[in-house]
């Protein structure tokens, strides 16, 4: 199948885009990769701050996390799919404007409901960043060189990993919790005038056909409902919203199957062993390791009694691992099986959380520095190549939803990650402001979402080798 893909690629034009406009494209790509990531790991540090001037619990500080999330879920794969009828740098360019402004939205929410809001318009924004940007590089790179390239987009969404929570203990320390949202504007302006003047094509693979409004609101109806069921539990009403999100998941998937331009072509999925498994081990993986920024931070701060900025330079160990390794691993990736190399570092990362169990409020740091290390390297080895394997298993035609799907899982992993932080907080600390009466309880929950998270990465190990393969020979 890879072999056929390299032909299709070719003649679809890759090579009539210049050198200058593809080094553009990816560091548009890479800009936009920075920008989301570097908010999301900015709050996990300036959440202690949040819930000092809202006076907020454990649970609505995840919300403050959660609302993000849910909105990217929601919207990527419609985003993907609408991307390829109108064109992706458009939709590209409309998600850094309702990003950027967003951000600035938030900056002066006045309470933590404004802020919720803000976050998840903020989660509509990188939807559309997210369902395009993987996209348009994989397009504009050819099969040769598209696991660099990767590599490198990827390499900047840690790098945003790795400076966010340094940058924002320093920001939310000496200028408030505001600034690490008001740093994104000029950011988003700089990358939209880049977009603007630097990228003369534009890319709509299915232009002409219709988009599927029916479809795209039953899907949206369907991760909500499960999404937000996930995040209400252990109250009883979130089975109810799950059982909702089966009626509406019947729904879509009796539609989709009935009308002619369907949201997602399900065909994507028939007989892709290597697309179905590569999303699956990209949700598990994130669901096992985006919790653990939260955790460590509520740890080093209220546990251990870190200032945000010293916690923040202390969670940077792993996501500057993860940086420096990705793009030699999506080097790799165009040469080594993506199934090898991607499995290994799910092991590591396994091993990594493994050793969190121990966690106790005398842990050396070093313990923590050392044990973030390892995962994110784990990470690194991993994300880079299975990114290369998603989007490499399918036709051009489809690069928006694969793009879109591979984004959806790493919300709903993340969502998932957060619902198992969020329930351990409900179930043993319940919903009151964390102050030092509650650190014991604070204590086990910690512990026993690194127990939960251990046992899903392990299954992640699994999902990961059972793949199948995108080089002809295997290797």
């Amino acid at each position: 199948m890879a072999t056929g893909l390299i032909g299709e690629y070719y003649r679809a034009g890759i090579a009539m885009i210049d050198a200058r406009e593809k080094k553009t494209i990816l560091v548009v790509a890479a800009l936009a990769s920075f920008l989301v990531p570097f908010t999301g790991s900015s709050i996990t540090v300036a959440l202690p701050a949040m819930a000092a001037q809202f006076h907020a619990d454990a649970v609505t500080l995840g919300w403050i996390t959660s609302a993000y999330i849910i909105a990217a879920a929601v919207f990527i794969v419609p985003f993907g799919r609408y991307a390829d009828i109108v064109g992706r740098k458009k939709i590209f360019l409309i998600g850094l404007l309702i990003y950027t402004l967003a951000s600035f939205a938030c900056a002066f929410a006045p309470d933590e409901a404004l802020l919720i809001g803000g976050r998840f318009i903020q989660g509509i924004g990188g939807a559309m960043l997210f369902a395009t940007s993987l996209a348009i590089v994989t397009q504009v790179f050819g099969p040769g060189e598209r696991g660099a390239a990767l590599g490198i987009t990827i390499a900047t969404v840690y790098a945003g990993l790795s400076l966010g929570p340094f940058l924002g203990g320093i920001l939310t320390d000496h200028f408030g919790w505001p600034a690490i949202f008001l740093v994104n504007v000029p950011l988003g302006l700089l990358t939209i005038a880049l977009t603007l003047h630097g990228i003369r094509h534009e890319w709509a693979d299915a232009a002409g056909e219709l988009f599927d409004r029916y479809g795209a609101v039953a899907y949206g109806i369907m991760l909500f409902c499960l999404i937000y069921g996930m995040l209400l539990f252990p109250d009883p009403a979130g089975v109810a919203w799950v059982l909702a999100a089966l009626a509406a998941g019947t729904v879509f998937f009796w539609w989709e199957h009935r009308t002619k331009s369907p949201l997602i072509d399900l065909s994507v999925f028939s007989g892709n062993r290597t697309f179905v498994f590569s999303n699956i081990a990209a949700m598990i993986n994130y669901g096992s390791t985006f919790g653990v920024g939260v955790l460590l931070s509520l740890y080093l701060q209220y546990i251990q009694g870190f200032p945000a900025e010293s916690a923040g330079l202390i969670l940077v160990a792993q996501p500057v691992v993860q940086m420096i390794f990705s793009p030699i691993t999506g080097r790799l990736s165009d040469r080594i099986e993506p199934r090898i190399v991607a499995t290994a570092g799910m092991a590591l990362t396994t091993l990594g959380l493994f050793f969190f169990i121990f966690l106790a409020p005398s842990t050396p740091v070093w313990v923590i520095v050392a044990c973030l290390m390892v995962m994110g390297l784990g990470y690194g080895l991993f994300s880079s190549p299975n990114t290369n394997a998603i989007m490499s298993s399918v036709e051009m035609k489809h690069l928006g939803i694969a793009s879109g799907m591979n984004a959806t899982m790493r919300s709903l992993g993340q969502l998932l990650s957060m619902a198992i932080a969020m329930f351990c907080f409900a179930i043993i600390i319940g919903p009151v402001s964390v102050t030092p009466a509650v650190y014991p309880q604070l204590m086990t929950s910690v512990v026993i979402a690194f127990i939960v998270f251990t046992l899903l990465c392990l299954v992640g190990v699994v999902t990961s080798f059972v793949r199948g393969t995108i080089h002809p020979d295997g290797a």
